[in-house]
C-alpha cells in the first residue's frame, strides 16, 4: 500500500515505485536509474510513461534468454 492509504496498480506504476517494489520483492536495491536504462533499451511503457510490472518483468526475461 502506499503512504496515503491507496493501493498500487501493478499495470500503472511510476519509475520510482516500480523500483520500490522491485527492491523490495528482490530483497536487493534495485535503483530507478537501471530500470530507466531498460526502458530506453527498448522495455515497454504504457502510453503515459508508466510501467507495466508484467509486462516489464516478461521483457526482462527475453532479455536474460538472449544470453548477452
Amino acid at each position: 500500500m502506499r503512504a496515503d492509504g491507496g493501493r498500487l496498480d501493478p499495470n500503472r506504476l511510476t519509475l520510482d515505485q516500480a523500483a520500490k517494489l522491485l527492491s523490495a520483492v528482490a530483497n536487493a536495491r534495485i535503483p530507478a536509474d537501471q530500470i530507466a536504462a531498460d526502458l530506453e533499451a527498448g522495455a515497454p511503457r504504457n502510453p503515459d510513461g508508466t510501467i507495466d510490472l508484467v509486462h516489464y518483468a516478461a521483457w526482462i526475461l527475453k532479455e536474460m534468454g538472449r544470453g548477452d
